[in-house]
């Protein structure tokens, strides 16, 4: 079954407003169960009027063989790694871990668990395809210190070549705003030789400028919200006002994929944490039903609140948050939802306002509205925006503005340049063509991607592109097979993915050509033929030859 316009099925779901993902089945992650599937299917389709667009997401199953061989592969690395370990302990090879040292081998080890091993045995054969220095900015293209290892990648020494103009497909430069040139890369140098770069001093404390003031009031005004508060990081964001916003008493429903930031956020609320199956909002009113009815364990008291996590786009899979849906739940339920927006903000809908204006909604619905400046303003640092009441009372109860440092100037000059940009306060419309071409490239890519015959996972429109290598000899193959031919890729395993699920995962830019996307494509269908990565069964007939523009 192709996914073309045409395609009867789909339009009577599109009549509804979603469309059923590829197979005819919307899933919601990696419970292939035939009847569940089914079941997404009927529930989106029952909730088509809640959306107002098409929403094509698909996570194509594992084929068997794959699956298979993959477990064979971890099952062999595994034994040869329990022999070399063996080996290590008699001295017959070299052992280049930390240990603990002698006196202290009666200590309980310091790391005793399943993730040492596999760093030790499994991650260390790949390990060149991580944490590569680049040596310019990281825009459309970039440049590579090359490096090498003479000891199997435990240590590694650079060689002196610097790879020129490598193809950027690994950096969440969506708006191409990670630049060294333009009106905000000018800004910010004019800012910093006048105010130069430390606050050394908290917002409450000395280190609040008129600047942080205004990005906060432009934030707010971007997003249609009455107040936000800007943080100089973007992971503290969430870590340390989540436990301001709940605490004992409290519950946090969070989704099974939730970024570690919100995760930790949560565990350090004290609240009691219920985890939900990923975007799958049956599995999340059944927790919410649950909570209602049955109230706290033991005492059976009532929540003091119930707080949803949830993300705009889902950096490891690609998918976009149901938020129609979501919404829906939370007020018929009376709960409260914290969206992070740190992969959407600037990335979707027509004026780059995120996941909320994606789906024409109302962001007076969402009760905590996060996002970072990481990614699409090319920047530093974090927001939390909503209702006045609550800026202010975050103000004086998170961890995060009361004791960190206030933000860099010449980082909220970046921020605030970009998002001029983007609002097209700065009398251009060079952030709306940004805004325009990232939509089009991500079409465009991912369209090419599955015609080739790769699995993709997530939604249509969003600019994470996951494509599945599952094997683990293939992960650090992939990624040094697309190095040799000046494509720089990021490629992911456990535990930042399900073990046997590994990917590549390219983001998209504004800043990418489409002669740079060609490329680029034409390298991953050639690396992917080499490794025999076109595992899709499911067939898309290529469409007629378009340009980006005409998509």
């Amino acid at each position: 079954m192709t996914e073309s316009a045409g395609n009867k099925n789909e339009d009577c779901h599109a009549a509804n407003g979603v469309k059923a993902g590829r197979n005819g089945m919307v899933k919601n992650h990696h419970h292939h169960h035939h009847c569940q599937k089914q079941e997404e299917v009927y529930h989106a389709a029952c909730n088509g009027e809640l959306y107002s667009r098409p929403f094509i997401e698909s996570f194509e199953e594992t084929p068997m063989l794959v699956a298979v061989l993959t477990y064979m592969g971890y099952g062999i690395l595994t034994i040869f790694g329990y022999l070399r370990d063996f080996m290590r302990e008699w001295k017959i090879e070299k052992c280049h871990i930390a240990r603990e040292r002698e006196e202290q081998k009666d200590f309980v080890p310091l790391y005793q668990d399943f993730e040492d091993f596999y760093t030790r045995n499994l991650y260390m054969r790949i390990r060149d395809s991580w944490n590569r220095p680049i040596c310019s900015a990281p825009g459309a293209t970039f440049d590579l210190i090359e490096r090498s290892s003479n000891d199997y990648n435990w240590t590694f020494e650079y060689t002196g070549r610097v790879v020129k103009d490598v193809i950027n497909l690994g950096s969440y430069n969506y708006l191409g705003f990670a630049e060294n040139t333009g009106a905000s890369a000018t800004a910010a140098g004019e800012v910093t030789v006048k105010f130069g770069v430390g606050m050394a001093s908290t917002r409450q404390e000395m280190g609040n400028l008129d600047r942080h003031e205004e990005l906060e009031n432009l934030v707010a005004s971007f997003l249609g919200v009455e107040s936000a508060m800007a943080f100089g990081m973007g992971f503290a964001t969430n870590s340390m006002n989540i436990p301001a916003l709940a605490g004992k008493g409290c519950l946090i429903l969070s989704d099974e994929l939730n970024h570690a930031s919100l995760v930790l956020g949560a565990r350090l609320s004290g609240s009691t944490i219920w985890v939900f199956k990923h975007n799958n909002m049956q599995s999340l009113e059944k927790l919410l039903r649950e909570a209602i009815v049955h109230g706290q364990p033991r005492t059976r008291l009532t929540w003091k609140k119930i707080l949803i996590l949830v993300e705009g786009i889902y950096s490891m899979e690609g998918s976009i948050i149901r938020l129609p849906e979501l919404i829906a739940l939370k007020k018929k339920y009376k709960a409260y939802l914290y969206l992070d927006e740190a992969h959407s903000i600037g990335a979707l809908g027509p004026c780059g306002r995120g996941v909320v204006e994606y789906f024409g909604l109302d962001s007076k619905d969402v009760d905590v509205m996060m996002g970072t400046f990481t990614k699409s303003f090319g920047a530093a640092g974090g927001y939390i925006a909503g209702r006045k009441d609550l800026i202010d009372y975050l103000r004086t109860h998170s961890h995060s503005a009361i004791y960190a440092t206030s933000m860099s100037l010449p980082v909220v000059e970046q921020i605030i340049t970009c998002m001029k940009c983007i609002m097209g306060k700065d009398g251009t419309t060079i952030g709306r063509s940004r805004i325009q071409r990232l939509a089009e490239n991500t079409v465009y890519f991912r369209r090419r991607l599955r015609e080739m015959g790769f699995i993709i996972y997530g939604n249509n429109d969003s600019p994470v592109v996951p494509m599945m290598l599952y094997m683990p000899a293939k992960i650090g193959a992939f990624g040094r097979e697309m190095l040799k031919r000046n494509i720089g890729v990021v490629v992911v395993g456990f535990p930042a993915t399900p073990i046997i699920e590994s990917r590549a995962r390219f983001c998209i830019s504004a800043a990418h050509t489409k002669e740079m996307l060609d490329r680029a494509l034409d390298v991953i269908s050639e690396v992917g033929d080499l490794l025999q990565l076109k595992y899709s069964r499911h067939k898309v007939l290529p469409s007629l030859d378009r340009t980006v523009d005409e998509e």
